[in-house]
């Protein structure tokens, strides 16, 4: 389903992907994210995405044009999950909101893994 908003010049619409790749770029500048998740459910493995492939550990939701986002993550070994989760659900509801005009209802974020990093 994709964003839509009415103004006075006519429709605008916006697709899943768009939202979903400006909010994954936002989401891999925030503290403590490594990257995004792919996850197999058959094999249960989890897959650290690469820059390019960012979106497959974002979905999107739109009800009545709020968008619900879900985040499969991998986080940094030594960090706070819970500080991490704040960060990212501020900078990305604040961020999308300006970006796309549409409200973000609810942010979900599923931490798939933990790596250490140099």
């Amino acid at each position: 389903m994709k964003g839509t908003m009415d103004t006075h010049m006519g429709n605008i619409v916006i697709d899943d992907e768009v939202i979903a790749k400006y909010a994954g770029s936002v989401a891999m500048e925030c503290f403590g994210i490594v990257g995004m998740a792919a996850v197999n459910m058959k094999d249960e493995v989890v897959k650290l995405l690469k820059l390019d492939s960012i979106t497959r550990g974002i979905s999107i939701t739109v009800n009545n044009n709020n968008l619900i986002l879900d985040f499969h993550v991998i986080v940094s070994y030594g960090v706070s999950i819970l500080a991490v989760a704040d960060n990212l659900i501020s900078s990305v509801t604040y961020k999308v909101e300006e970006f796309t005009g549409l409200k973000v209802e609810k942010i979900n974020i599923f931490v798939e893994g933990v790596r250490v990093i140099d």
